[in-house]
């Protein structure tokens, strides 16, 4: 009995222990910054100098780092962006780095999991190397940040105590936005009339809008089954039931042919009516 008491007292003891919160001496940190239209996202722990010789020395050349502290580091993508003039693709990676006097090589990995260890032996998804640059005066505590930021680039800096390394980041989406700038001035498209549409019928008002809106897309003979059904629904709300009856003949068509039995009996109860 005496044991179990003593048990449970251990216990009760080591619950209220883990409730205390204590500054962490790596404290957990992010940054975004968007580049074009590409949102780069950066988590990571921030370890400190205090008075240590860091690189050669408590990070030894040559070995592998997972440029932080605690957790691997996770780097997310938003698109695909070049690094290097290497492509990455949309994404999560975690970082590697192998420092040396002067270069390191960077490998990114597809991240999977916190544990840093996990990339050590599996193969990189991309490797770079950069030249090391030296600051003039140590900087306490690891930092990444971006400067030199334009409309299609950046420079992605990675400091620490007296080095310094510059990767240069590049998006190429000149297409992607002459392509959505072309459709944008064109006006909108199907499926903004169909919403649209919805939203007015579902919200019963402007009905006569609606139905503009939806004829817009009924008009083509490649039109859904739904979409159809759903002029039909417009028709007769507005009390144009002969019309109504037409469309919903159509649309009673094109859901046979889909198999959408739910569709099938909407149509016939339009018609019915």
């Amino acid at each position: 009995m005496k044991q179990i008491i003593l048990i449970t007292a251990i216990f009760m003891a080591m619950t209220v222990h883990a409730q205390l919160r204590l500054p962490a001496q790596s404290p957990s940190s992010s940054i975004k910054q968007t580049i074009g239209l590409t949102e780069v996202e950066i988590s990571y722990s921030r370890p400190s100098v205090r008075e240590r010789t860091i690189f050669g020395d408590l990070l030894p050349y040559n070995e592998f780092w997972r440029v932080g502290a605690n957790a691997a580091t996770k780097i997310t993508l938003s698109g695909d962006v070049l690094i290097d003039g290497k492509v990455l693709k949309k994404g999560s990676y975690s970082l590697l780095t192998l420092p040396d006097e002067s270069t390191w090589k960077l490998n990114w990995y597809e991240y999977t999991s916190g544990d840093w260890n996990d990339y050590v032996e599996a193969a990189p998804v991309l490797e770079i190397k950069v030249p090391v640059k030296k600051r003039e005066s140590v900087l306490e505590s690891l930092e990444f940040h971006f400067q030199d930021i334009t409309m299609e680039s950046a420079t992605l800096l990675l400091e620490w105590e007296r080095s310094r390394l510059e990767i240069p980041i590049q998006v190429d989406e000149k297409e992607q936005i002459s392509k959505d700038i072309i459709q944008t001035l064109a006006g909108p498209d199907i499926f903004d009339y169909y919403a649209a549409a919805l939203y007015l019928h579902e919200n019963q008002t402007e009905l006569d809008r609606a139905l503009e809106y939806i004829q817009k897309v009924t008009e083509s003979p490649k039109a859904m089954f739904f979409v159809v059904t759903r002029e039909a629904l417009i028709l007769q709300d507005l009390g144009r039931n002969q019309e109504a009856k037409k469309v919903a003949e159509r649309a009673l068509a094109l859901s046979k042919r889909a198999d959408n039995n739910d569709f099938i009996r909407m149509n016939q109860k339009i018609i019915n009516q």
